[in-house]
């Protein structure tokens, strides 16, 4: 078997793509559990779960936390560790490496970050409490994306894959920089420093040509500890530590340490962080639930800003530019499919909810944010797969010449 390191191009991007479509059903599932859970006699135990207190470390120098933080920081660390290193990949090497395939994928991203925040703040402007949300709808869930994109066989041409997959790279990319600047709380100086000693001895690592994993590692478990304490959000440090692993060594014989820890992280981020995480954050309270619920700011914000802002934004842009002659269309795609994966960039699932959890703290503000994300990405998802069901088939030739 060849070695992750060693593979193609088209080799890897195969084996992401179906990776993608089988952790995004395994997303479906964990999150229908949860709602499931929390609507039947199994909600105390579905609570129980999330609030199960977990203690790490030894007294003086321990934390306990209850365990859906446990998830949302710790776990998510490790997915955003995921992220970091397929985000400096594709800069150095992929899909983001040069102006030709940089500028439809950034623009369209930044288009579908911007217009879904306006749509929903036009919805909560005479609400102040509410705006803190304004980011929420702004992410795309890549793995759900994917998987139905996968769905519709040929209609869904292989170069609207990879340019689903580089606006999803830039869509993290915004998502990073957003929770850093907006939902930071009180900062500590003291353990700020921590940070930055370890960010030092990580970029140490990296000027010296260390190919070993552990050392990086280890000192970005010390990196995540310093930034939880100091007020960032702990996430961060996941993608601090990926952008210091090397991806290019010195002799051709050595494998890439970044290509190695991305293929060892994908399946247990795929069938294992992604789950849990979404188990964790799913159940939405639907007693009571009636549509004049659907109508408040925070769920109605949110579902449009998914289904209407992402497709203005990411269409929107795409059309202006390929009608300017800036960009060329995706090869195989027409304007019904490119339609069709816009939309579906409207199902925002997993970043959706964490950034959800850090904007609102109260239960009923929290299951608002999950009926919105449901909701959009619900309508997202079905309208998504019925354009491309209708757009014409892609040609024959376009797995090839998009491998190219």
């Amino acid at each position: 078997m060849a070695h992750p390191a060693h593979r193609s191009p088209a080799q890897m991007l195969v084996n992401f793509f179906r990776l993608e479509f089988a952790g995004g059903l395994l997303l479906l599932v964990a999150a229908a559990i949860a709602i499931l859970m929390r609507n039947s006699d199994f909600a105390p135990l579905y609570e129980g779960f999330r609030h199960f207190p977990v203690t790490v470390g030894l007294s003086p120098y321990s934390l306990t936390k209850p365990l859906e933080l446990w998830i949302n920081d710790a776990l998510m660390a490790v997915f955003f560790l995921l992220v970091g290193l397929e985000i400096k990949r594709e800069i150095l090497e992929g899909q983001l490496s040069s102006r030709d395939q940089i500028t439809l994928p950034v623009v369209a991203a930044i288009a579908g970050m911007a217009a879904p925040a306006l749509v929903y703040i036009g919805f909560n402007l005479h609400t102040p409490e509410t705006l803190r949300g304004w980011a929420i709808p702004s992410a795309t869930d890549i793995a759900f994306a994917i998987c139905l994109f996968s769905l519709v066989g040929r209609r869904a041409p292989l170069s609207l894959k990879v340019l689903l997959t580089a606006i999803a790279v830039v869509d993290d990319m915004g998502a990073i920089v957003i929770i850093a600047l907006f939902y930071t709380a009180e900062l500590s100086l003291m353990y700020l420093a921590g940070a930055a000693v370890s960010l030092a001895i990580l970029l140490v690592l990296n000027r010296s040509g260390q190919l070993r994993l552990w050392p990086y590692l280890l000192v970005g478990a010390f990196l995540w500890f310093f930034v939880f304490k100091s007020g960032l959000h702990a996430t961060i440090a996941g993608v601090l530590t990926a952008l210091t692993i090397p991806l290019r060594t010195r002799t051709e014989t050595a494998g890439s340490p970044l290509k190695r820890l991305e293929h060892l992280l994908h399946p247990w981020v795929a069938f294992g962080i992604l789950p849990v995480f979404a188990f964790a954050n799913a159940g939405v309270d639907l007693q009571g639930l009636s549509l004049v619920m659907l109508l408040d700011p925070i769920p109605l914000g949110i579902a449009a800003g998914l289904f209407l802002g992402k497709q203005v934004g990411i269409f929107g842009s795409c059309w202006l530019l390929i009608k300017m002659k800036w960009v060329r269309m995706p090869y195989g795609a027409g304007w019904m499919s490119l339609y069709g994966m816009a939309i579906l960039c409207g199902v925002g699932f997993t970043m959706s909810l964490f950034i959800g959890g850090l904007a609102f703290s109260t239960d009923f503000y929290q299951n608002e944010v999950r009926l919105g994300i449901l909701t959009g990405s619900l309508i997202s998802s079905l309208v998504g797969l019925v354009v491309l069901a209708l757009a014409p088939q892609a040609r024959k030739t376009d797995a090839r010449a998009a491998a190219e």
